[in-house]
């Protein structure tokens, strides 16, 4: 593995923290810090005349999510969140009563109730149930069958099992059904091919594994399935004269069309920022580190006699590891541990932990043996 120590100190919150609490919100380097603040006083100070400036930052945004999934930056809309963009395509397909999708009932509720809300319009929905944290291939080619969308998560936001999107795309393209994906918890780390992998939209927050500010995330959307989603959410950027104000409805060419008003402009070059350091890091030895401290965290929580609520077989473990030990409160373990300056997360009994790039040894260490 390449070293990727030069990093921890774009990270201050290292100073005094051991954070393993990416699979909840990451806490910001220093660049993309230093670019919000950078633009917070131009705005302060000049208003906008530095205009032009923004529009830049916003297509860079837009290029950089395109190298970081192998998509064109025309495949790509900013949106507010993970839920905005798992709506678009929701809400923005052409749904028939009787037409039938599969989705996963325990994922996060971003990725149900955009999902579960269309079967008031008559779609059926076969729910698949999580066993052990995780999902069998073959139980989503027997869903996807006669299925006109799969919605499923690249990795589940509590076990941290990471699902092959190449055999998803296999599946999706045998059954003739479009594969949406809610990559929030995976994308950063793990590389995504959304073109290699038959994707055809998928969504993801910036403030988690893309080290970016809350409240702005990016939506690809696959040219060929552009035309086939319409703009619910219509404002005055939507149109392809929005810069002119026009009046004429035409859409803008490409996801763009997604974007219906102003930005979140300062979140824009944060995550900018956010996005060129993993780009700079390398995605391949991100993910390569990250997946290593998982497994030390997994293994060291085994010898102190903890259980995994799932096993970390080969290309199926995720930056999240979520372990429990009988005897163990684990919210109460949680809080002990943030008493002693180290960040997890409590979810349904399970102590989740979630490290990203910059932590060490010596954190994992830390981690450990401090676990009761």
């Amino acid at each position: 593995m390449s070293d990727l120590s030069a990093y921890r100190d774009e990270f201050p919150v290292t100073e005094k923290y051991v954070y393993f609490n990416h699979a909840s919100v990451s806490p910001l380097p220093r660049r993309a810090a230093r670019a919000m603040q950078e633009q917070a006083a131009e705005v302060m100070q000049h208003g906008s005349v530095g205009h032009g400036s923004w529009t830049e930052t916003t297509a860079r945004l837009r290029e950089a999510g395109a190298r970081l999934i192998g998509a064109a930056a025309g495949e790509i809309a900013i949106t507010k969140n993970t839920s905005e963009g798992l709506a678009v395509i929701a809400n923005g397909l052409d749904w028939r009563p009787g037409d039938v999708m599969a989705g996963i009932e325990d994922e996060f509720p971003a990725n149900y109730f955009p999902w579960a809300q269309l079967e008031r319009q008559g779609v059926r929905v076969r729910w698949l149930k999580l066993r052990g944290g995780r999902i069998e291939l073959d139980e989503i080619d027997r869903a996807c069958q006669g299925a006109r969308l799969l919605a499923i998560s690249f990795v589940q936001y509590v076990s941290g099992f990471r699902i092959d999107l190449d055999a998803l795309g296999e599946i999706c393209r045998r059954r003739g059904c479009l594969l949406v994906v809610d990559a929030v918890q995976g994308l950063g780390p793990f590389r995504v091919d959304v073109k290699r992998s038959g994707i055809h939209a998928l969504a993801a927050s910036a403030h988690k594994w893309l080290l970016g500010p809350e409240g702005i995330a990016l939506l690809f959307v696959d040219r060929d399935l552009i035309p086939q989603v319409r703009p619910v959410e219509f404002g005055w950027t939507n149109t392809a004269g929005w810069r002119t104000y026009s009046r004429d409805p035409t859409l803008r060419e490409g996801a763009a069309r997604y974007e219906c008003g102003t930005m979140n402009t300062i979140g824009c070059f944060g995550f900018r920022a956010s996005l060129e350091l993993l780009l700079e890091a390398g995605v391949e030895r991100v993910g390569a580190w990250v997946d290593h401290l998982a497994g030390r965290i997994a293994a060291g929580a085994r010898e102190k006699g903890y259980e995994l609520m799932t096993s970390r077989e080969r290309d199926s473990g995720s930056g999240i590891v979520s372990i429990r030990k009988a005897g163990v409160d684990s919210a109460a373990a949680v809080q002990m541990l943030m008493e002693h300056s180290v960040s997890v997360s409590p979810r349904f009994g399970w102590i989740r932990a979630a490290p990203h790039f910059y932590a060490n040894e010596t954190d994992v260490a830390r981690f450990l043996e401090l676990l009761p």
